[in-house]
């Protein structure tokens, strides 16, 4: 047969393309985010913590004057995966959007929340000697950059003080260029733009959204444990507490660098197990993995923000936590998925989702925050 005849290939959209994508290819661009960009494997272990199966909560929430129930949630909200565990018990698990159980759907910029955790480890550890060094420390190449005078603590609160576009519908802004050099898989190209950003505040004073602070902390992360940024999540957390299936972390290239900010790969009960070590006190088997301490610190509000100027409807902002007005911490990515743990109730929700996106949203008409707080009103009172 001729190499020149036609040959079986399955399309993917363009990686530039990931924060732009129309509904149609939203589900299947993030079920198959290993399609589109390098990725490493994050290793489970040899046995899967165990998930007992308790009734299934009522979650009928009220909403302008109307009843719904979890269907009417999942289809207002074009909602994929969704999982409710109180304690380790599930009490409702959800699948929909060409989603099933042991896919992996991107986590978008939830995986923040579980990079940041790695930097409590590493101080666990003693890797990290402090969240006040600078991270030139680390990361000698960022000397003489506007990253030079920046503490670990100011890439973990996003208030590193660079000027950062986080336009998703600006295709000039950076991170749309970060996203085209993953796409493109440059090396080296996610670091040499964070290179090229200027200071605009002190470091340490204001707090601005910015997925390129979490690529320069997973880089630190890497450079100060010696090892992947993969390895390290395997090691600390996805073989030794028990995840169900591999994970994935995005490279920026063929064989390079994590991207501990956006765009990993993970089922849905495996995040809702990742939320469970956290409920634990990141404790596996009576060893501390996180430094005493460290929860309550992430978890508090570093810097106070208006719920209006955030998708998830936050009104602060931790150790690259969301902080949720009744106090739960909150790992948020782009177009819906969310991490809610809420330690005092003891209750871990996973929220996997398609929000439609610019200029699509407009056609929809449904407050995405709005459903959001009342659906987890209403778990939270029957459970």
């Amino acid at each position: 047969m001729s190499a020149d005849n036609a040959q079986p290939h399955q399309h993917v959209p363009r990686g530039e393309d990931f924060l732009l994508l129309s509904p149609t290819w939203q589900a299947y661009a993030y079920r198959n985010v290993d399609s589109m960009f390098a990725t490493r494997k994050i290793a489970r272990g040899e046995r899967a913590f165990p998930l007992a199966r308790g009734p299934e909560v009522a979650s009928e929430y009220e909403l302008g004057g109307e009843i719904r129930g979890v269907e009417d949630y999942i289809h207002r909200t074009n909602v994929a995966g969704l999982l409710v565990l109180q304690g380790d018990t599930i009490r409702l698990e959800r699948y929909a959007l060409g989603l099933e159980e042991h896919l992996r759907w991107s986590s978008m910029s939830m995986i923040k929340s579980l990079t940041s955790t790695l930097v409590g480890a590493a101080l666990q550890d003693g890797a990290i000697a402090s969240l006040d060094d600078a991270v030139s420390r680390y990361l000698p190449t960022l000397l003489g950059s506007a990253y030079d005078a920046v503490s670990v603590r100011d890439l973990i609160t996003m208030s590193s003080g660079v000027d950062w576009n986080e336009d998703y519908t600006d295709r000039n802004s950076h991170v749309n260029r970060y996203s085209k050099s993953l796409g493109d898989k440059v090396p080296g190209g996610v670091l040499a733009l964070m290179r090229s950003v200027r200071n605009l505040h002190p470091p340490g004073t204001h707090f601005n959204y910015n997925t390129g602070d979490t690529y320069v902390l997973g880089a630190l992360l890497s450079a100060a444990t010696g090892q992947t940024l993969a390895d390290y999540m395997s090691a600390k957390v996805w073989s030794r507490f028990g995840m169900e299936f591999d994970a994935f972390y995005t490279l920026e290239s063929e064989g390079g660098q994590e991207i501990g900010g956006s765009r990993a790969g993970m089922a849905l009960r495996d995040f809702g197990r990742f939320g469970l070590f956290l409920l634990r006190g990141g404790l596996t088997a009576g060893e501390r993995i996180l430094p005493d301490g460290w929860l309550d610190a992430a978890g508090s509000r570093m810097f106070t923000l208006d719920p209006s100027t955030n998708t998830y409807g936050a009104d602060g902002y931790g150790y690259s936590w969301w902080i949720d007005p009744d106090g739960a911490m909150v790992a948020s990515g782009f177009a819906g998925q969310t991490l809610y743990l809420n330690r005092q109730a003891d209750v871990v929700i996973v929220t996997l989702s398609c929000h439609p996106q610019p200029p699509f949203a407009v056609s929809y008409g449904i407050d995405y925050k709005a459903e959001r707080f009342a659906f987890k009103r209403a778990v939270l009172s029957n459970l």
